[in-house]
């Protein structure tokens, strides 16, 4: 069972208003740790919860929240810190981790960045230091979700193409030009002409050098569009 801060339990804010507003999570297994890191992250002014565990962390979270998790290395009694780490990029859960630990032992230290901690602090530390790494962390946050929200645009524009216009949006990525194009797929210049003008207004592309970027730039697109049945689905190209 997680710990709210106060000033969410008295708040009137919905559910819905709050997955809004970054929130930090702290997790350690000492409570005394988890009430003085609440306060110190409370001066930022933003929502903070504590977990007394990582299983009641990973009971209670949802990706879809914005904000950064504040992690103790050496909990006791179930699952560690890393093994907490592990388990979220398991899950593919990209949210930024801040590691702290009493021990400081270069190995543990390794492991948790290596395992994607944005820091590692060593007990006991700056609380200047802290909330600046805490900061940092939901920049880190937000960006990435912004990127994943553009990627997301792209993929919903790339579902508008055919499975002729994805071929030739490949080829366009690869660099072919239009002349190219039409020779490869045995289509005229002006079919290959047409194509790119629907592919450029349908992704919303200013120039070919947005449509390339756009792609390259957004995950597992490559082979989407392109099968060995396309081409013959399109044959009237010709």
């Amino acid at each position: 069972m997680h710990e709210s801060n106060s000033t969410l339990s008295n708040s009137a804010l919905s559910n819905s208003t709050l997955q809004m507003h970054p929130t930090v999570f702290v997790v350690d297994d000492d409570q005394a740790t988890r009430k003085s890191l609440r306060w110190l992250v409370e001066t930022l002014g933003v929502p903070v919860q504590t977990f007394h565990s990582g299983a009641s962390f990973l009971d209670s979270y949802d990706p879809a929240q914005p904000g950064c998790l504040v992690l103790d290395v050496m909990m006791g009694g179930g699952m560690s810190g890393l093994e907490l780490q592990k388990e979220l990029n398991e899950r593919q859960i990209e949210i930024p981790v801040i590691v702290l630990t009493g021990y400081g032992d270069v190995p543990t230290a390794v492991r948790a960045l290596k395992n994607g901690a944005v820091e590692f602090l060593e007990k006991p530390f700056d609380g200047e230091v802290l909330l600046e790494q805490v900061r940092r962390a939901l920049s880190i946050d937000a960006l990435r979700r912004r990127e994943r929200d553009a990627n997301e645009v792209v993929r919903q524009r790339l579902l508008k193409l055919t499975p002729r216009e994805g071929e030739i949006l490949n080829l366009v990525v690869d660099g072919l030009s239009s002349k190219e194009i039409a020779t490869q797929l045995e289509v005229s210049f002006k079919t290959v002409e047409a194509h790119r003008a629907k592919i450029m207004r349908k992704m919303q592309a200013n120039g070919v050098a947005q449509l390339v970027r756009m792609v390259v730039t957004t995950t597992d697109i490559g082979t989407q569009h392109s099968s060995p049945g396309d081409s013959n689905a399109d044959a009237t190209d010709a």
